[in-house]
């Protein structure tokens, strides 16, 4: 075994960011994941940088554990093709527009006609029952629907921002792999496959109203939206004598051990402001511009030093080459170096997650373009002059 999800296999139609991170996630944990490309194969493979063309950094970071097979689905070859892989599958999943989907005649009930337990999932922009269905959507636009540019404006930026992060791709791919999980586990029950449709606007609004709904919680309100605590003004890494720190005092022992550290206990009893966590969540502006001004008196490692002798949740504020070099990543094993077989030496995240069993692997690094062409349409019970006059057709694309 490779993982817990070995002898799953996904036929995986999935695009940049949001399905080839879902689909990645389940092949980091063993199943068989068939990436289809278009003949200019997915459009992430071109963004820098990168050794070779269409061996972009954020497509080998997306792609690995699969195997990559060239279709030309808009042609009716490359559709009998897919449909062909599609009866041996357990999971078929897209992330384009359901409208495309059924233009190529491999909607549900296509695919459904040829392999009825199929696991038929897309993650689509918006529910197919509102009026934004058919839209097209990018993790920009769905950060800048669901609130985010405004919560950072909110929270002090002078304007609005998106999160510097594919932030929505990436939590509705997680929502994806597990409305996968959940699809097989009710098919084993029932025997019986379903379509599943994991849509980005509502997904992450439920994301962000799970924090932000606040007093439009109840009807009648009770006051207006926002999670008071995430938007206060001085809720960002504190300034130090010498740099920065991010630190959180959050319950009573840990106030306690605070004031008691810098010397203030009679202030942490006496003032109404910091006694009690109701008390403090009224006065969080006042609370936190309170730590903000203690901080800038000491320097960075005397807080690393009297934040660890009192047991206060504390740690650096890392640039991206600090986390790259985190010792403890370094440590736990976290990066692997592959051997590419055109890309040279990689560095990758391995799987986060620890097993007792069937711990999960880097099976293999992310593939060229159409790689697999050949050894997937074999399994389809294509022959070998079949294939060659497919590549001759354009239909199909070898890696030689």
């Amino acid at each position: 075994m490779s993982g817990p999800l070995d002898g799953i296999r996904i036929l995986d139609l999935t695009t940049v960011v949001l399905g080839p991170f879902a689909t990645q996630l389940l092949a980091d944990l063993g199943a068989d994941v068939l990436k289809v490309e278009p003949p200019e194969g997915d459009n992430i493979r071109q963004i820098s940088p990168m050794r070779h063309p269409g061996m972009g950094a954020m497509f080998l970071h997306m792609n690995r554990n699969k195997r990559s097979i060239v279709l030309d689905l808009k042609r009716p070859a490359g559709r009998e093709a897919l449909l062909r892989l599609a009866t041996k599958v357990d999971v078929l999943c897209y992330n384009t527009r359901p409208q495309a989907m059924q233009r190529l005649r491999l909607g549900y009930a296509d695919v459904k006609a040829v392999n009825p337990a199929i696991v038929y999932v897309g993650a689509t922009g918006f529910d197919p029952d509102g009026p934004y269905a058919g839209r097209p959507a990018y993790d920009d636009l769905i950060q800048g629907a669901v609130g985010l540019p405004w919560l950072m404006m909110k929270n002090g930026a002078h304007t609005p921002r998106y999160v510097p992060a594919t932030l929505c791709d990436r939590i509705v791919g997680q929502a994806t792999a597990n409305a996968i999980l959940a699809a097989l586990v009710q098919r084993g029950r029932s025997g019986e496959g379903q379509s599943v449709v994991v849509p980005m606007f509502e997904t992450m609004a439920q994301f962000i109203l799970g924090d932000h709904f606040g007093g439009r919680t109840f009807e009648p309100a009770l006051g207006e939206a926002g999670y008071a605590r995430v938007l206060a003004r001085y809720r960002a890494p504190y300034e130090t004598k010498d740099g920065h720190i991010c630190v959180l005092v959050y319950n009573d022992k840990q106030w306690t051990s605070f004031f008691a550290k810098i010397g203030k206990s009679e202030l942490y009893a006496n003032d109404p402001r910091f006694g009690t966590l109701a008390a403090r969540s009224r006065n969080i502006d006042d609370v936190y511009a309170f730590v903000a001004e203690e901080l800038r008196t000491r320097t960075t490692e005397e807080w690393e030093r009297l934040f660890t002798e009192a047991d206060i949740p504390w740690m650096p504020m890392n640039s991206i080459d600090d986390l790259i070099d985190d010792p403890h990543l370094a440590l736990a094993g976290f990066f692997e170096q592959v051997d590419h077989p055109s890309e040279g030496a990689i560095r990758t995240p391995g799987v986060p997650t620890r097993w007792s069993s069937a711990q999960p692997q880097l099976r293999y690094p992310a593939p060229r373009l159409g790689q697999h062409s050949a050894e997937l349409l074999r399994e389809a019970g294509y022959t070998a002059a079949e294939i060659e006059q497919m590549a001759r057709d354009g239909i199909t694309q070898l890696d030689r």
